[in-house]
């Protein structure tokens, strides 16, 4: 399953660098763990958006979307915000992509920093 081998990844990250870093470079060392497991990788894609008789070409940015299969949200909180998941839901819902997970690298157990999404 892609989430397992996702999770995987990161938790790879996480015992390696530990908490306390930016997003950004916790962003960009699961990106190359998930490239080196052999899978694709979009890092921080702008997504174009429809609405009514207008089109925004850069309405949004995804930090990572892999396999155009799910969509990563990384972030490095002391806890995740309401506003966090719904951020996620709403990618998901843009994109119609079925799966995404909210990954807070900050957290001293990474598996207490990971929500699993799917619409």
């Amino acid at each position: 399953m892609l989430s397992e081998i996702v999770i995987g990844a990161a938790l790879e990250v996480h015992k390696s660098l530990g908490p306390g870093l930016l997003e950004s470079t916790y962003e960009e060392c699961l990106d190359y763990e998930l490239r080196s497991r052999g899978l694709i990788t979009e890092r921080q894609c702008f997504v174009a958006l429809d609405y009514k008789n207008i089109h925004i070409e850069n309405a949004f940015k995804m930090n990572i979307w892999v396999n155009k299969e799910l969509i990563i949200e990384l972030k490095a909180v002391e806890n995740f915000l309401p506003l966090h998941q719904a951020q996620l839901l709403t990618y998901m819902r843009l994109t119609q992509c079925k799966v995404g997970l909210l990954i807070n690298f900050n957290s001293k157990l990474l598996k207490d920093g990971i929500r699993r999404l799917s619409l």
